[in-house]
């Protein structure tokens, strides 16, 4: 045994209330924020950490994944092979498995390796991997449908007065595609020209009707139109984005770049937004070289605060989406300023929740060790 094999994981569940109104968006129960946090310990002592918000249940179900299929495979593995570990697991769990809970539980086992490797290198995981650049551009988001109009456009206000210069808006779920139209002509008429502005539908619409409001956001000069179809429906993207000037972008609800295939294939979505929850930091770098070599962007979904390791260390990064609900919850939020989000040069990803987070909060888990 060498000082970097896998001596013991421990999972923490978390139910940690939100810290001001649930975020009324239609696609997520307004109940309190769930978290698994996954630490990983090497024989010399190193704990890396990773995390899942999984954003609608399943907490149990992930860690009873962790406990039986994925923890068993690794523990007494060199921390370091985390290539290797990410294949293991991916075949050993294959007719289960290549997406869903599966590929949830080993995402938060690859960021914690990836943690880990950081740590004992000392180095951040975006100079571990190459520094591409220092700062990485951010976009304001949650400015969702349930705020109201009048609502959606102070958050926005809000995120430019802290220095941002794009923002996401919902659409879809709550409320008709006509009212949704006014919503982002309010939006452009509050914010003037300068200030981008995302639009997501989540899923919310079939193709006909995405074209039909999109065409009327092309007069916005939007961003982007994100999700405009379900995720399986590759057709109806481009249908969409053959149909508008605006570009269609997505890929948050796809697991691995063999699930992204049809991107590849047929480049009309300008800008991929892989998810580090379906297939964790490992799969996520691997997206961003196969989206370079096609011209695509990468604009990762949530998790500023990690994917920034990602974005800061490839060639072809977009924007990252900063979230504000959780910067109560780290010991060091990480939070942009003039726009950009800077990447910690703590070693690995240096994310860490709050102490007394871990124990008020904590509603389960496990600890598994080497025999």
């Amino acid at each position: 045994m060498t000082q970097r094999n896998i001596v013991a994981a421990r999972s923490t569940l978390l139910r940690v209330p939100w810290a001001g109104t649930p975020p009324p968006n239609g696609i997520m129960p307004p109940t309190a924020r769930e978290f698994l946090v996954l630490e990983v310990e090497t024989a010399d002592g190193t704990v890396g950490m990773g995390y899942l918000q999984p954003l609608a249940g399943g907490l149990e179900t992930i860690d009873a994944c962790l406990k039986e299929l994925i923890v068993p495979r690794v523990l007494g593995r060199d921390a370091s092979e985390i290539e290797a570990i990410w294949q293991d697991l991916w075949k050993a769990t294959y007719w289960l498995g290549r997406g869903g809970v599966a590929l949830f539980a080993q995402s938060a086992l690859d960021i914690a390796l990836w943690d880990s490797m950081g740590k004992r290198a000392g180095l951040p995981l975006f100079r571990l991997w190459g520094a591409a650049r220092a700062t990485v551009p951010a976009y304001g988001s949650g400015c969702f449908r349930g705020f109201g109009r009048d609502g959606m456009i102070d958050k926005a206000k809000k995120f430019v007065a802290q220095g941002l210069g794009a923002i996401k808006m919902q659409v879809a779920h709550i409320r008709p595609w006509r009212e949704d139209v006014l919503n982002v002509q309010a939006m452009r008429d509050a914010l003037g020209p300068d200030i981008e502005i995302m639009v997501d539908v989540n899923m919310g619409w079939d193709s006909a009707t995405a074209i039909q409001a999109g065409r009327h956001f092309d007069e916005c000069e939007i961003y982007w139109l994100e999700e405009p179809v379900v995720c399986e429906d590759f057709d109806g993207y481009a249908r969409v984005a053959a149909s508008l000037k605006t570009r269609v972008v997505g890929a948050e609800s796809h697991f691995t770049r063999y699930d992204m295939r049809p991107f590849f294939r047929t480049p009309s979505t300008p800008i991929l937004q892989p998810d580090p929850m379906r297939g964790g930091l490992t799969e996520m770098r691997k997206v961003a070289a196969v989206a370079d070599t096609w011209g695509i962007q990468i604009a990762p979904h949530c998790f500023h605060e990690l994917c920034v390791h990602v974005a800061a260390s490839i060639p072809n990064a977009n924007y990252l989406e900063y979230m504000d609900w959780n910067d109560d919850i780290w010991v060091e939020p990480v939070v942009p300023r003039n726009g950009v989000v800077t990447p910690s040069e703590a070693p690995g990803h240096g994310v860490a929740f709050r102490p007394e987070i871990l124990r008020s909060c904590r509603v389960g888990g496990f600890e598994a060790r080497r025999s």
